[in-house]
């Protein structure tokens, strides 16, 4: 559908999906890179997107679930860096 052609009010359902679907699809891109670079700040973020998109009925349920996934996996890489002896996957030095 032409969104300049019907124009969707900011309050209605449509909209609401519209953006849910949009949060679905932000997690997974924020938690693919978060598997190797910024896990700390990637991995939440992914997850949190993730968690708001589903309550909200997004339709990509599959990349919401991904960018979960993705988020929790990065945040699970990190951990065991760091308790390997290894500290972070990156630095700002």
């Amino acid at each position: 559908m032409n969104t300049a052609a019907h124009p969707v009010p900011a309050g209605s359902p449509a909209a609401k999906n519209r953006d849910a679907d949009g949060m679905a699809v932000a997690s997974f891109l924020l938690g693919l890179p978060g598997l190797l670079v910024m896990n700390l700040l990637l991995g939440p973020a992914a997850i949190v997107l993730a968690l708001v998109a589903l309550s909200r009925g997004t339709r990509r349920r599959g990349r919401a679930l991904l960018g979960l996934a993705l988020g929790v996996a990065g945040l699970a890489v990190q951990a065991a860096f760091v308790v390997a002896g290894h500290g972070v996957l990156w630095s700002f030095d």
